[in-house]
């Protein structure tokens, strides 16, 4: 009974975007207070010196999803003909080393990237995988600089210490694919 009382509040406490650590340190020094109360996670939550995520960390719509390709062109042309979509023309965005360009779907964007010299992090990609394919995701974000603080307090690793202007123009920002379950992610500020 301890036991799954103790899972039932911290998955609780999880659902309310408190700090796991923070969590785990009130139950181990609070635990017989918390199992008799009523608001066992109220009582967590109330207690914990980590704030609930403000709107403006939280992780907004999915702004797009980046597939990586041999053949820009054909690519482009590939979605057009068989998708019937409205596809963009190629767009060099130098610092980060690619070419793209945007699939327009009704929910949302495919961005279609190609390397943009011999540096380009796309060429590895693309060596690893000759057909291209998934490179990463792109989350919109109202504060690109409060996210990428709280992203760190929570020791997911950022690419870059400091947000570069992507290809909309916008400042983003990517996190480490080890500590994302395998994709990279990438947080895009959206006003």
């Amino acid at each position: 009974r301890f036991q799954g009382t103790a899972r039932t509040t911290l998955q609780r406490v999880c659902i309310e975007s408190v700090s796991m650590a923070c969590a785990v340190s009130y139950w181990t020094r609070h635990a017989r207070t918390i199992i008799t109360s009523g608001s066992a996670w109220r009582t967590v939550i109330n207690n914990c010196a980590f704030p609930v995520r403000s709107n403006s960390t939280k992780a907004g719509r999915l702004n797009h999803v980046a597939i990586a390709v041999p053949d820009l062109h054909a690519a482009a042309d590939a979605y057009r003909g068989v998708l019937g979509v409205e596809v963009s023309e190629p767009q060099h965005v130098p610092e980060h080393g690619v070419t793209v360009v945007f699939v327009n779907l009704p929910n949302t964007r495919l961005e279609l990237l190609h390397p943009l010299g011999d540096d380009s992090p796309i060429t590895n990609f693309l060596k690893k995988y000759p057909s291209g394919g998934l490179h990463h995701i792109c989350l919109e974000t109202k504060d690109i600089k409060a996210s990428m603080q709280h992203i760190s307090s929570t020791s997911t690793r950022l690419l870059n210490e400091n947000p570069k202007i992507g290809a909309h123009g916008n400042p983003v920002v990517f996190l480490h694919p080890k500590d994302m379950s395998g994709v990279l992610v990438e947080f895009e500020e959206t006003k």
